[in-house]
């Protein structure tokens, strides 16, 4: 069925970390640069949820190149022997030049158009808790994709594309500077919740 996943009774959930179109600290849009560290911990928290795969989107050529020097390391005979775990969750990672491959790689696989959602640290009057995307993604039967941005955060372009934005992640005490990691697994986590309690 379109949008559920082999792994469970929930809707197929996807990420995707956004290297383009992001903004620096001065708001001006960018590509940034992919780290190391980004890939492996999406990498992993993909494989913990059992998501389908976390994609890698950015326009750069040599960026690409970077990851795939990056995971071919990790994916090569010896590595493999020694770190298993790290090479089964790279499995998770794609590569694509923007969003909208990643988009169409989803409705490929799950023969049907996700619904988007982006992530920011930026309030919005208009933005939905965690619980209230889950619950949309679930009653449309439809796939989810989970946009996460690099730098400073998507670029205002890219949150008009998006189905929905959702809520920032507040904590106890105002401050709101998480790493793009950090939120990613907070959210995914509510997510699961969500789906596990039927919200």
């Amino acid at each position: 069925m379109p949008g559920k996943s082999s792994a469970s009774s929930g809707p197929s959930l996807y990420l995707a970390l956004v290297h383009f179109p992001v903004l620096n600290r001065k708001g001006e849009c960018i590509a940034s640069a992919l780290t190391n560290l980004d890939l492996h911990d999406l990498a992993r928290l993909a494989c913990t949820y059992d998501l389908p795969a976390c994609f890698v989107a950015t326009p750069l050529r040599d960026q690409r190149d970077l990851a795939e020097r990056l995971m071919g390391h990790w994916r090569s005979d010896i590595a493999k022997t020694l770190h298993p775990d790290r090479e089964r969750a790279l499995r998770r990672l794609r590569l694509v030049d923007s969003v909208e491959a990643a988009v169409a790689a989803v409705e490929r696989e799950c023969g049907a158009a996700p619904l988007v959602w982006a992530t920011t640290a930026r309030e919005s009057p208009t933005s939905v808790a965690p619980v209230d995307a889950c619950k949309q993604v679930m009653d449309s039967g439809r796939p989810g994709l989970l946009l996460l941005g690099t730098g400073w955060g998507l670029a205002p372009e890219m949150l008009q594309k998006c189905d929905g934005v959702i809520r920032p992640i507040r904590g106890r005490n105002g401050y709101n500077h998480l790493s793009v990691r950090c939120a990613a697994a907070i959210l995914i986590d509510r997510f699961f919740a969500a789906i596990d309690t039927g919200s």
